[in-house]
C-alpha cells in the first residue's frame, strides 16, 4: 500500500524539498508525539506537556513566552527580513478517557487519553518550528507558534488571545492557520473548505418544577415529568419550524433526569442537551427562542421553568480567499490527489473559532487513517480506541510550513 508520505516533491517550485524535509524530521516528530501520548494532561494546566514541547524546541532561534493563566506556551521565529506576522497553532489537552489502544506507548494515565490527536497537533507544530527556523533566510515577517491547552471545553484559545498571542510578534497577526487530524479520513489528505467548516456548540439545561406526590393520586400533583417530555417535542418542532432549512441547526436533548422511585411523582424534572449551528445569526435566534418554548410548554402544564443557555464555541469559519490558496498550496505541496475541497461542514466544534473570529485565516483537516482500514470503518476521534497513522505527520508539518513562507515571502 502506497503512503501519502511516497509522494515526489514538485520541482522547480517555492516549496521544493519542503516535503522531503518534513520526512527527515519524522523521528522527531514521532518521538515528540509518543512522549505526550504517553503523559496526556487535560484542561488548561498542562505542565508536563508544556516542558515536552520546550525540550523539542530547544536550541531554535525562538522567542518563547509562557502563559500566566494556563500553561500555555507561545513561540516567536523572526524572519531574516522584516514584514507581517502569520500565526500556526496546535492544541495540547487530552480527553477523560480510559486508553484501549494497545498501543506500545499508550497512556500511562487510566484516566485521560489522546483521543482527539492533539498529541501529533503539537508534534507537527513543533517539527514546522524546527524547519521554518532553518529557513528564517526565506522569511520577511514572524512566524508565531500557538501551543494551546484547553481545546475540549474550556475555551484555552480565548485566554491565550486575552493574554496576547495574537500580538506577541509585536504587531497583530495578519493570518492564521491550523491543522486537525483525523482518523476517519485517507492518511495524508488535506481537506477543508471555505466559509463554516465547523459548527457552534451551545449546551442547555433546564429546570421543571412541579409539586410532587404520590403516584397513585397523579389529581393531587403538579407532575413535572410529561411536561418535560413535551418539551422534547416542542424543541425539536421549534427547529424545523423557527430555523432555516438552508442554515440549519442541530438541537439534540441528550439527558433527561426526574424521579427516585416507581411510586413518587418528583417534584422536578431536568433537560440537558446541545445547539450546534453553522452561523452566528441562526446561533442567535436558537438561543432566543429555546427559553420562550420551554417555559410556555411548562406553564401550560402549570409548572416553573428555568431554561439556561450556556455559551460554548463559536462557528469555526475559514477565509474564502485563505482556504482557496491552503487547498492551491496543498496541491503544490502535497500533490493534488491529497487535496480535497470538502462539501460540508462538520457538526463538531473547535475554539480555533476564537482566532478565526479576530484574524482572517484557516482551518484544514488532515486524514490519518491507519494503513488497511476502511476510513468508514476506523475507529473515530474521541473513540478509545482510535488509532493515527504516523505517517500522515510529515504532511501536516509540510503545509504548516508552507503557509508560513507563502504568506512571509
Amino acid at each position: 500500500m502506497t503512503g501519502p508520505t511516497d509522494l515526489p516533491t514538485l520541482p522547480g517550485t517555492p516549496f521544493a524539498g519542503l516535503l522531503d524535509d518534513a520526512r527527515a524530521l519524522q523521528d522527531r516528530t514521532v518521538a515528540l508525539r509518543r512522549a505526550v501520548h504517553r503523559h496526556p494532561e487535560q484542561g488548561l494546566h498542562l505542565p508536563r506537556t508544556q516542558t515536552a514541547i520546550r525540550e523539542a524546541l530547544d536550541g531554535l532561534p525562538l522567542e518563547i513566552t509562557e502563559g500566566k493563566a494556563t500553561t500555555s506556551l507561545t513561540a516567536v521565529l523572526r524572519g531574516a527580513r522584516p514584514g507581517p506576522a502569520v500565526l500556526l497553532r496546535g492544541d495540547m489537552d487530552a480527553l477523560p478517557l480510559t486508553e484501549e489502544t494497545g498501543l506500545d506507548f499508550a497512556s500511562e494515565d487510566p484516566e485521560s487519553m489522546h483521543a482527539c490527536g492533539h498529541d501529533t497537533h503539537v508534534a507537527m507544530l513543533a517539527s514546522a518550528a524546527r524547519l521554518l527556523a532553518e529557513r528564517r533566510d526565506q522569511l520577511a515577517g514572524s512566524v508565531v507558534f500557538m501551543f494551546q491547552p484547553g481545546e475540549e471545553g474550556h475555551h484555552g484559545a480565548r485566554f491565550m488571545i486575552h493574554e496576547g498571542v495574537l500580538d506577541a510578534a509585536g504587531t497583530r497577526v495578519e493570518r492564521a492557520f491550523g491543522v486537525h487530524i483525523l482518523a476517519n479520513a485517507r492518511s495524508g489528505l488535506l481537506q477543508l473548505r471555505p466559509g463554516p467548516l465547523m459548527a457552534s456548540a451551545d449546551s442547555f439545561h433546564v429546570r421543571v418544577t412541579g409539586k410532587g406526590g404520590h403516584g397513585s393520586a397523579p389529581q393531587h400533583t403538579i407532575d413535572p415529568v410529561p411536561a418535560a417530555a413535551a418539551m422534547v417535542g416542542a424543541l425539536h418542532t421549534m427547529i424545523t419550524r423557527r430555523v432555516s432549512v438552508f442554515d440549519p441547526a442541530v438541537l439534540s436533548v441528550t439527558r433527561i433526569q426526574a424521579g427516585t422511585t416507581s411510586n413518587i411523582i418528583p417534584e422536578t424534572a431536568e433537560l440537558e442537551g446541545t445547539i450546534r449551528t453553522l452561523s452566528e445569526q441562526t446561533r442567535a435566534l436558537v438561543r432566543a427562542e429555546l427559553p420562550k418554548v420551554c417555559e410556555q410548554v411548562g406553564a401550560a402544564y402549570g409548572c416553573r421553568v428555568v431554561a439556561d443557555v450556556e455559551p460554548g464555541y463559536p462557528v469555526t469559519v475559514n477565509d474564502d480567499r485563505i482556504a482557496a490558496e491552503v487547498l492551491a498550496l496543498g496541491a503544490e505541496v502535497l500533490g493534488p490527489d491529497n487535496v480535497e475541497l470538502l462539501s460540508d461542514p462538520l457538526m463538531g466544534a473547535e475554539d480555533f473559532s476564537y482566532v478565526l473570529q479576530r484574524v482572517p485565516g484557516a482551518y484544514a483537516f488532515l486524514g490519518a487513517c491507519p494503513p488497511g482500514v476502511d476510513p468508514a470503518e476506523a475507529a473515530a476521534n474521541h473513540s478509545n480506541r482510535v488509532l493515527f497513522d504516523e505517517e500522515a505527520m510529515p504532511n501536516g508539518v509540510a503545509m504548516l510550513a508552507a503557509f508560513a513562507l507563502d504568506a512571509l515571502r
